[in-house]
């Protein structure tokens, strides 16, 4: 048991490294050389740079130091060692690649680098965050406030990146400023899909009078599991079977389909599943497999 958990940790250990190398590199080779913006900490040390020439791998340690001093007892032992462990890295990474004469060559159009910028960000930070550990910065912010004065993380994390972006305009112009957000619009969407491991499930809860003859076909038809949940009508005071379902995309429309069949007049919801940990699941499933 105790070599898998250390397995586990070299593991985590290894890919939280990957991603920060990954990130640096698109935030020093694009970001900085190409004067795209950015949020959060990272963002706040281009400025300074811009301004007074110092460089971000020495910004960004200094200004997250007081910031794990505030969040110390907030964040738990493990979250602040992955933390810690990931800000020294960052600045350590940020240093390395400027000694690292590289160039690519996406100067000539402004538009490719903003995507590729945030291709790389988003790849990077996707796996840092898959593995349970922050770049420190705003991350820690938004958590002392969210525990001290009660608001939201997204929303505060939200602010800040605004502030940041705003601030930005001080060394970049308005065109840049454009690039920037195409670039931010990228990240946030390749890092949602590494993040989750590119992992696309749907789950299903159908309230039918049918709920008997609409399971059976699930389960003939399209091979998956049911679940058989009590409910009552809040109007009608009738007892029923709710039906959930746990479905890949191309298998909803499936399901749809069986129930214009079997009872159009079906109320249907459908959501976005994160994650479904079970033995017996698995996302492409044929019919084979029963």
């Amino acid at each position: 048991m105790i070599k898998r958990e250390q397995l586990a940790l070299v593991k985590s250990l290894v890919v939280v490294t990957a991603g920060i190398a990954i990130y640096t590199f698109g935030f020093i080779k694009l970001n900085m050389c190409n004067h795209l913006a950015e949020g959060g900490i990272a963002g706040v040390t281009l400025i300074v740079h811009s301004l007074y020439g110092i460089d971000p791998a020495y910004t960004s340690l200094l200004l997250n130091i007081p910031l794990f001093i505030l969040g110390a007892k907030i964040l738990g032992k493990r979250s602040l060692a992955f933390t810690l462990y990931a800000t020294i890295l960052m600045s350590f990474f940020m240093w390395m690649w400027q000694q690292i004469p590289m160039e690519l060559p996406l100067r000539d159009d402004m538009m490719l680098v903003s995507v590729v910028a945030g291709l790389i960000a988003g790849a990077g930070s996707g796996l840092v965050f898959r593995y349970g550990a922050t770049t420190g910065g705003t991350d820690i912010i938004g958590r002392i406030l969210e525990v001290k004065l009660g608001f939201k993380l997204g929303q505060t994390l939200l602010v800040i990146d605004a502030l940041v972006l705003i601030a930005s305009l001080t060394y970049i112009d308005l065109q840049h400023m454009l690039y920037t957000l195409i670039a931010s619009f990228v990240y946030s969407q390749v890092l949602t899909i590494v993040q989750n491991g590119g992992y696309t499930v749907r789950g299903m809860i159908i309230v039918t009078r049918c709920s008997h003859q609409v399971a059976d076909a699930i389960l003939q038809e399209i091979n998956r599991g049911v679940t058989f949940l009590k409910g009552q009508g809040a109007y009608s005071k009738t007892d029923m079977d709710v039906l959930y379902v746990v479905l890949n995309p191309s298998e909803v429309r499936d399901v749809k389909a069986l129930m214009a069949k079997i009872d159009p007049d079906a109320f249907i919801s459908i959501i976005d599943v994160d994650e479904v940990i079970s033995s017996d699941f698995k996302i492409r499933r044929r019919n084979y497999d029963k």
